[in-house]
This record gives structure tokens, C-alpha cells and sequence, in this order.
């Protein structure tokens, strides 16, 4: 069985060799089973074949992860961001107004503002 963490440290190399290797193993594996099957009518469970595929599953896991992180690093300061790197959010939240968009203000509403001041009042004590 392979660890998630073990192959995080590996080279992008060494993890399609060590896919090629545990899809060969497989393969192997499931002609050994059809064999089997045909010298006997029992079908035997092979638990070897499921940690396997486990095991492919764990390393296409981390690969993908692995490209999605380097991607990341050379969308980081890029002024379109792919889809799939973006933050999925609430469709609500992904569609309301940036905070610059909400700061802006029409000609008129700005005209009221220059000319019309909010007034300041002193107290006297």
C-alpha cells in the first residue's frame, strides 16, 4: 500500500513510472483471476486487486493535485484565472458587487455631494 504523503515527495517522473508498474501489476493480476476462474468454477475474491486499484487511485489523486498547485503558482498574480482554479463560493456571493463597485457613485450623487456638504455643527457647552 502506497501513502498519500510518500508520494507527495516524489517526482512527477517517478510517480508515471510507478503508475506504468501498478497498472502492469494489475493487469496481472485480473489474467491470474480469469485463470483461476476458468480451473474452477468458485470465484475466489482477490483483495490484492482492490488495493491496487486503490493504490492508482491514490497516485492519479496526487498527480492532479500536484498540477493544480503549480498551476495556482503561475495563475497567482494573473489577471484571468481558469475556472476550475477559481473560489467556487455561493453563486449569490460570486455574482454580488465588489467592494470598488459599490463605492462608486453616479454624476448626480456626486455633484449633491461637492455642492451640498454635510454641515457641521458646534456645541456650546
Amino acid at each position: 500500500m502506497v501513502k498519500a504523503y510518500e508520494l507527495r515527495r516524489q517526482s512527477k517522473a517517478e510517480l508515471a513510472n510507478l503508475l506504468e508498474s501498478l497498472k502492469t501489476e494489475l493487469a496481472s493480476l485480473r489474467v491470474k483471476q480469469a485463470s483461476s476462474n476458468q480451473q474452477q468454477n468458485a470465484v475466489p475474491k482477490m483483495q490484492n486487486s482492490t488495493s491496487v486499484r486503490k493504490d492508482i487511485a491514490r497516485v492519479n489523486t496526487v498527480t492532479s493535485q500536484v498540477q493544480r498547485e503549480q498551476l495556482r503558482l503561475f495563475y497567482k498574480n494573473a489577471k484571468f484565472i481558469p475556472l476550475d482554479l477559481r473560489a467556487k463560493r455561493t453563486r449569490a456571493i460570486r455574482r454580488r458587487l465588489t467592494a470598488s463597485e459599490k463605492a462608486l457613485k453616479t454624476v448626480k450623487a456626486q455633484k449633491k455631494l461637492t455642492h451640498f456638504p454635510q454641515r457641521k455643527y458646534a456645541i456650546k457647552a
